[in-house]
């Protein structure tokens, strides 16, 4: 028996399940399809004054990047073109609404994420060359591959199976911490801690301090490597802090979406035997399946920018100090770029949506989540015959606001 296969299943539940307490602030109990609440946002304006959950009529208070910030005005956007200017524009509508102090770990906010200008673009580029395209083969080879047939080994001969945790939850977190260094059995400790930084960092202190002295073929030996240009143009190699944050960024962004991704794209797919058979049948079609689940549903259908000056768009007035959520969910199926945009097609011809962001600070590890899904499914197709929807379960449903996934994914096959 493998580490994978001993992997707390039940943990993984708590941790990854969007209705659990740990899930809930970001809305995780929103159970209604919030589709058309947009597209009645969307044809009635581009840009609305309020947070999206409050026009969508979630019920609640729900958390996320950009809110709540009580003390600034709120507004939203809603169309393909509001979003391409805002996304265009980042001195206007910045991530963060002041520099990030690298010499501290304070959180995911203290981090990349929240850079703008050139901090953003030197940083940025330290660890970029580990996520292009070309190097999604790295990652295949080193944590993916192994993980995703690990997972199926543990189902594999029982001829059912629930995916969406005992799969898709596992291969994300288990790739980034992976690429850390950090085994298995820490794993699940590593994603728990997420809202209590400082225990990541003492996870991370002794493989940083081994790294600089032995490095390895892992993320954490990039970062010990990489060398800083400041603006002066002296360099210098990163601090301890700084590559907490960077970790600190990666595993929130990488366990933390690819999972409802890949699910809602396996769950879209076995809704449609038809379609999964013609997959199993010609894999150059996985591809497209993959980008039209990301368009058709993004697992963060919104993210926000602050604005910092006084500004018009599309018609709106925003005025410095407040904030700007973009809803990519509805500017990925406005008709002005799609026809038919609430449909599903994989056939449809591939245009460029808004699932990974856009601008400087479009989604950093898009082409490993890529990877990890489409080698998720892959490996399904290939090792479970005739796999489906199990008829006796509850189907699996389509549930949250601010980060959208699942609900169990039951499979039976053989």
């Amino acid at each position: 028996m493998t580490e994978t296969q001993v992997l707390d299943r039940e943990r993984i539940r708590t941790l990854f399940d969007l209705r659990s307490s740990y899930n809930a602030r970001a809305g995780g109990d929103f159970t209604a399809d919030p589709y058309p609440a947009w597209r009645r946002l969307r044809e009635s304006g581009p840009v609305h004054e309020g947070t999206v959950h409050e026009l969508t009529g979630y019920p609640g208070t729900a958390l996320f990047q950009g809110l709540p910030e009580p003390d600034r005005p709120h507004y939203s956007a809603f169309s393909h073109a509001a979003l391409d200017q805002a996304y265009r524009n980042p001195e206007v509508f910045a991530s963060s609404p002041e520099a990030v102090d690298t010499t501290t770990v304070s959180g995911v906010t203290n981090s990349m994420l929240s850079m703008g200008g050139d901090q953003h673009r030197r940083y940025r580029a330290l660890v970029q060359p580990s996520f292009v395209p070309a190097k999604a083969r790295w990652w295949i080879t080193n944590w993916i591959e192994e993980t995703v047939h690990s997972l199926i080994d543990g189902f594999a001969g029982e001829g059912r199976a629930e995916l969406n945790v005992d799969f898709c939850a596992a291969i994300p977190v288990l790739t980034i911490t992976g690429g850390f260094g950090i085994p298995v059995g820490q794993a699940l400790d590593m994603r728990e801690a997420l809202n209590r930084p400082m225990e990541i960092v003492e996870m991370l202190r002794p493989v940083v301090a081994a790294r600089r002295e032995a490095p390895q073929d892992d993320l954490i030996s990039v970062l010990v490597e990489a060398e800083l240009k400041d603006e002066d143009g002296t360099t210098h190699r990163l601090s301890d802090a700084e590559i907490y944050s960077f970790a600190l960024l990666l595993l929130f962004a990488g366990s933390g979406t690819t999972w409802k991704q890949m699910g809602i794209t396996l769950t879209a797919l076995l809704q449609r035997p038809e379609l999964l058979a013609q997959i199993k049948d010609d894999r150059s079609k996985l591809r497209p399946a993959i980008e039209e689940a990301l368009r058709w549903m993004p697992t963060d259908p919104m993210f926000s920018r602050f604005v910092t000056r006084d500004v018009e768009l599309e018609g709106t007035r925003l005025p410095e100090g407040s904030v700007l959520h973009l809803c990519l969910g509805a500017a990925n199926r406005d008709p002005a770029r799609w026809d038919r945009p609430d449909e599903y097609d994989i056939t449809r011809p591939m245009r460029a949506s808004f699932a990974f962001g856009g601008g400087p600070h479009i989604c950093l590890g898009m082409h490993v989540a890529r990877a990890e899904i489409s080698t998720g499914i892959g490996a399904l197709l290939d090792r479970l015959p005739n796999l489906r929807l199990d008829p006796d379960a509850e189907p699996p449903r389509y549930i949250g606001m601010y980060e959208r996934g699942v609900t169990e994914i039951p499979v039976v096959f053989g």
